[in-house]
This record gives structure tokens, C-alpha cells and sequence, in this order.
């Protein structure tokens, strides 16, 4: 989903008046990307031979997992005009080019290398006379050079790179677009990503501002921090405004996903997050690519689709803007305002009785069609979703899920999960509920899901139940072993109020605060965000009480405190040793010149009248839940907004998926 918004469309989002704050200007970011892909392509002709710029026409391979990445940041109309002639997906089998270069580009991943070599050599053998380039993205690898010189290919291409980083999701969330990070990291135990994470952060640093301070939660997380404070290889940046400097970072926080497991194993109940989990959002383009074992299909431009596909997005669909972070419950009644005020709207036209009248009418009239057409789109979704919300399986995994976080009869929730195996409940969803349960419990009977789903799912269990992921343990342990490093789920509970009570009294309070997000349960994460930007909302509510009938908190701009200066973990350090992971809060050095050996605390301590930005980074991936909750603390204070970054969106669906190797996503899906 490229989605992008402006900050009238933030005021309509929340109801409440946004001050007119200057924010980061994250397209530079997409700018930059687009150029750095139009210099790859248009370098290849040098990198080969300087005849490739008469005859440019190129064939583009693609690793269909930078689909995604790839439509957001270009469209297929500018890769035709800098010589992309044709483009398939990167997969075995024979590559039979009607043009002489060829293009390839994809992830240094092994499996992509050996389709490489063994199309290359098929070639050879068939005596097809090819020009070979291969972009690796983000970065160019030894390991890569090593498997194509044992295939003895090495010397028939051209290895280069594409150095593609941050991509804006939206206005205020930029994402590496890496799906697998998650997988990387705390299933195979690479760690690339992290160093992938450090340029891409150290290169917004140059484009933006410096990170005075680093803070944050993980073991994962303190490495990527420990990278940030060295030296990394200069990159190309995107040029910021000179003229219009954006507000200057205040800080990093950076949280690995493995400090809070829990958030996305829940359900998401927010418009956009219930979307994602009951229908999907993908960014793939929306024209498709022929695969290789069509080798004659040209390139269709968008139009020609004969399938209508829509582009959620908050730019240019502004009731989007006003749904998405709503909880779905008030989703309803959203769209029943809207549909009455367009009503009014349309019944004005009767009223017109003179000349200029009917002319400002009509001058309305673009603007209420496109408003109709957007509340038919929403109303649509929203038929879609409400059946299934409905069903038996929905409604019992969504109770096991709000008992288990209240440590209500937990024996009885585990029944209840094995009768959902009994009745041939999803896997993902049985297993989603057991590594929450085993979270919040300290441990379940594992073999319930190999006796029901058969032992294939044996590779998932290993992986939920091995250390460092350690989601899914045994209670008590089959073998004597170390005992993994527990979450105590009912200390941070309590310490960091994750749990709104249901209660008429708490359930007001559920309106001014961000566990509206999962109808009563705060994310730890974005806990954790404000245990550091936004102190007094752990411990109670920042917004005022007030009717608020969208199910957000609404606070009252007349009285919106400034944001108090960002000093670190302090106040909370107790809950925070409870939680397994590292804790760090790393002041840097300011750049030479600026003074004698001063460290940038003057920095942190900026004037309230000085806006600043707060970078939120999430490695391994967040939810649409926990952007809607910091875009909610984003909007309780003047003087800080909240700078999303991510290896990518997830769901625990996608995460369960994707361990169990059932995550593989075509191109039509």
C-alpha cells in the first residue's frame, strides 16, 4: 500500500486541530531512491560497454520480493523510458531475451544466486550472446562473488548495487520494506539486517539531522545502536531544504520486535489493522509482471488492467485518513456522519436559486463525487469485514486472547484453544493463541499442535520454541535446560498500566488513551515509547476526558502541554530490568567545531518553542496497531512528532506464515 498524507489530512484524522508544525519532508527519501534506481539502470551501459548506450533496450530480472519496494518508490512508465524493455520475475528456468543486456536485480541471497548462474550457463550452452549485470540490493556481497565464481560465471556479469533504504510508507512511516527481517534475525540467526539497519539510519542522519541521544530495548537493538556510534562507509543522501531546515531530531529510540512479542499476536482492531489481518495489504504493484516462462508478454501499462485495484491512500482519499486508526467498532458510525453530511451536501443543490449559487455547486461537485466514490470504497471494506467479525472462531480467539491478558482462568483458556484444534481452526490462529498464552502463562504443552496439524509443522515449533525467539515453551521442559529469560507478564502489566479494566469508569479512560488500539490493551511497545517521550501517560492519561464518539482520544489543543525534553529511561528503570533484553541510552559526541569536547545534552534540552522530531525505529518489524497508538501520543503534546521507522509491517498472521514457510507470496497475491 503506498499510502501518503498531508497535515490537514492529520487534523481531519483525529478531530482535533494539528498545530502547524513543520515535519520532515519524507519524500526526499523516495526521491532519492528513484534516482539512485534510474543511475543503476542507466550505469549499466557503462559498466558493460559504452556501445549499451546506442542500443539501451535492457531486460529486467526481478527478485519478486522487491516488487513491493519497487512500486513504491517508481512506476513502471520511467523504467521504460531509461531502456527497460521486458521484465520477469527472477525464478529457475531457462531466460530466453529478445533484448542483448540483460538486468538482474535482487537480494544477495543464495537461492537467487544459483537461478542466476544456472540461467547464465544455459545461455552459453545455447550459444545466446548476452550482456549480464547484476544489482544487489542494498548492498553488494563477498558471498555472492565467491558462489558465482565456484558456478564459474563470475566473469560473464557485472556485479554492482542498488542502494535502496528507507522507503516512505507514509507521511510519517518509512520502512526498509524487508519482510524476512524478522525471520533473519531470531530464526537463522543472520544478522545482516542489522548492519542494513545501521547505514540506513546513519544515512538519514545525514540527510535530516544527527540522533543526539539513542535509547532503547533489546539485545538486537543495543548491536544496531552500538554500530550507529562507529564509523560506517559514506552513502549518497537525499539533499534536504536548505532554505526550510526540517525540526531537528530530539532523539532514536529503537525497540527490537522480540522485547514485545505479545503486540503482534494479538488481533488488530483498528479499520487499517483489521484489514491487513482478515483481507491483507500488500505493496505490490498493481500491473503485473510476466514470469520467465513467458518470455514473449510485454510490459502493460497500468491502464490497460482490465481488474480495478485500489490504492489506499490517506493523500488522496482523505475519509481514509479519518478511518484508519479508528478501533473498527466505531468505524460504523464514522460512516454513517459522513453519509448523512453528503446527503446535506447533495440537498443543497435544491436550494440553489441564482446563477452564482448553482456555480458554486457545481464548482463542489468534483469533490462530493470523489467523497461518494470513497465512502462506497470504505462502506464496501467495512461489508466485508463486519461477517467475518462476526463468526464463532473470530469472536472465541479475540475472548482466549482478552483472558489470557488478564491471567483470567488460564486453564480454561487453554481448553478452549483445544477445542478450536478439535473443530479444524486455522493453524496460524491456534498457533498465535498458543505463544501468547505461553507468554503470559510462562509455558503450555507444546505437542497439542503436532497431534492436531500433523508433524510437517515440527520445523514451526522448533523455531517458536528455540532460543533467542523462545515464544512457545514447554511447561514443564521436556530436558533439563537453561531456562530462557521469561517475560513477567503480570509485573509489566501492572508496573506499566497495559491493562484497562472493564469497568464503566475504565472503559472512559479507554477513550483518552492508546489501548483503544486493542480494545483495552496498550502495546508494550509503544508503552516503552512513552516511558520515554511521554512520561505522565504510563501512569495515567495524557488526553482530557471528553465525548469522544470515534473511539480516540481527543485531547483539547487550548490546553496540549509541550513535550517534556527526552532524558532517557529515568523514572522507569525498575520495570525496565524486569523486561529481558538490554537496556541503552547512548548520548553522542557532537560533530568537531561546535565546541571543546562537549557531548549534545544541550542539544536534548532544546527550548519548548523549538519543534523537534522523534525517530521510533522498530527492528523486525511493527504493526498497524502500534502506528495508530504513536500516532495517537504523537497528538497529546505540542513541540515532538513521532518519525515511524521499521524492517517492515507485519502481523503475527505474516510472522507465523512466514516461520511455518507458507509466507511465499507470488506476484498475484
Amino acid at each position: 500500500m503506498a499510502a501518503t498524507f498531508s497535515v490537514t489530512d492529520l487534523q481531519s484524522t483525529s478531530g482535533v486541530e494539528r498545530d502547524n508544525e513543520q515535519s520532515l519532508d519524507v519524500q526526499v527519501l523516495k526521491d532519492a531512491a528513484k534516482r539512485a534506481l534510474v543511475n543503476a539502470l542507466n550505469s549499466a551501459g557503462f559498466l558493460i560497454s559504452r556501445a549499451l548506450l546506442v542500443n539501451g533496450a535492457k531486460t529486467l530480472v526481478l527478485d519478486a520480493t522487491l516488487a513491493g519496494p519497487l512500486g513504491l518508490v517508481t512506476e513502471v512508465a520511467l523504467l521504460k523510458n531509461h531502456g527497460v524493455d521486458k521484465m520477469f520475475w527472477l525464478e529457475p528456468g531457462p531466460l530466453t531475451s529478445t533484448t542483448t543486456n540483460v538486468i538482474y536485480l535482487c537480494r544477495p541471497l543464495i537461492k537467487y544466486v544459483k537461478i542466476i548462474a544456472d540461467q547464465i550457463k544455459r545461455s552459453s550452452k545455447e550459444s545466446h550472446k548476452y550482456r549480464y549485470t547484476l544489482f544487489l540490493v542494498p548492498r553488494t556481497s563477498t558471498l555472492v562473488s565467491r558462489i558465482l565464481e565456484e558456478e564459474g560465471v563470475l566473469g560473464d556479469l557485472t556485479i554492482s548495487s542498488y542502494n535502496l533504504q528507507f522507503i516512505p510508507v507514509e507521511d510519517d512511516v518509512i520502512s526498509l520494506e524487508h519482510d524476512s527481517a524478522f525471520n533473519e534475525l531470531w530464526v537463522d540467526g543472520d544478522e545482516t539486517i542489522i548492519y542494513n539497519s545501521a547505514l540506513a539510519l546513519n544515512a538519514l542522519q545525514h540527510t535530516f539531522s544527527r540522533f543526539p541521544r539513542i535509547i532503547g530495548k533489546g539485545d538486537y537493538a543495543s548491536k544496531l545502536a552500538t554500530l550507529l556510534t562507529k564509523p560506517l562507509p559514506e552513502q549518497p543522501v537525499a539533499p534536504a531544504d536548505a532554505l526550510n531546515p526540517p525540526p531537528p531530531f530530539d532523539s532514536l529510540i529503537i525497540l527490537d520486535r522480540h522485547v514485545d512479542m505479545i503486540t503482534p499476536l494479538l488481533t488488530q482492531l483498528t479499520y487499517q489493522g483489521l484489514i491487513d489481518e482478515l483481507i491483507g495489504i500488500r505493496n505490490y504493484p498493481t500491473n503485473p509482471i510476466p514470469s520467465t516462462s513467458q518470455p514473449s508478454a510485454n510490459i502493460r501499462p497500468v491502464t490497460n488492467e482490465k481488474t480495478k485495484k485500489h490504492v489506499l491512500s490517506a493523500a488522496t482519499d482523505p475519509l481514509f485518513a479519518e478511518l484508519r486508526d479508528l478501533n473498527f467498532s466505531s468505524v460504523g458510525k464514522r460512516l454513517n456522519r459522513v453519509a448523512h453530511r453528503l446527503d446535506e451536501d447533495y440537498k443543497a443543490r435544491l436550494q440553489a436559486k441564482t446563477v452564482a449559487q448553482l456555480r458554486d455547486f457545481v464548482g463542489k461537485l468534483g469533490g462530493l463525487k470523489s467523497e461518494h466514490e470513497a465512502l462506497r470504497l470504505h462502506t464496501g471494506l467495512s461489508e466485508m469485514l463486519v461477517p467475518q467479525t462476526r463468526t464463532e472462531l473470530f469472536n472465541k480467539s479475540l475472548e482466549v486472547q482478552q483472558n489470557l491478558l488478564a491471567s483470567y482462568d488460564t486453564t480454561a483458556q487453554i481448553n478452549a484453544i483445544e477445542e478450536m484444534i478439535a473443530q479444524g481452526a486455522d493453524m496460524q490462529t491456534v498457533a498465535r493463541l498458543l505463544c501468547l498464552a505461553s507468554i503470559t502463562t510462562g509455558g503450555i504443552k507444546t505437542r497439542l499442535l503436532e497431534n492436531a496439524y500433523g508433524y510437517h509443522l515440527l520445523p514451526l515449533l522448533l523455531s517458536l520454541s528455540a532460543s533467542p525467539l523462545s515464544v512457545l515453551l514447554q511447561n514443564p521442559p521436556l530436558v533439563s535446560t537453561a531456562a530462557p529469560n521469561k517475560l513477567p507478564f503480570i509485573t509489566v502489566r501492572k508496573s506499566l498500566r497495559l491493562l484497562i479494566d472493564d469497568n464503566p469508569e475504565a472503559l472512559e479512560e479507554l477513550e483518552n488513551d492508546i489501548s483503544y488500539v486493542y480494545s483495552g490493551f496498550a502495546p508494550i511497545s509503544v508503552r516503552l515509547v512513552q516511558c520515554v517521550a511521554q512520561k505522565s501517560g504510563v501512569i495515567s492519561n495524557p488526553a482530557e476526558k471528553t465525548s469522544a464518539d470515534d473511539g480516540k482520544g481527543k485531547g483539547s489543543t487550548s490546553k496540549k502541554l509541550f513535550a517534556h525534553p527526552i532524558v532517557g529511561w529515568k523514572g522507569f528503570e525498575d520495570v525496565l530490568s524486569t523486561i529481558p533484553g538490554k537496556t541503552f541510552d547512548i548520548v553522542q559526541k557532537l560533530p568537531s567545531g561546535t565546541g571543546p569536547e562537549t557531548s549534545s545534552i544541550s542539544a536534548l534540552l532544546r527550548p519548548h518553542e523549538q519543534p523537534t522530531t522523534t525517530v521510533v525505529f522498530f527492528l523486525g518489524g511493527c504493526t498497524y496497531t502500534e502506528i495508530a497508538a504513536l500516532r495517537w501520543v504523537s497528538r497529546q503534546n505540542k513541540g515532538r512528532k513521532f518519525l515511524i521507522a521499521t524492517t517492515g509491517i507485519v502481523s503475527g498472521a505474516s510472522l507465523i506464515e512466514s516461520m511455518a514457510n507458507e509466507g511465499k507470496r507470488g506476484p498475484g497475491k
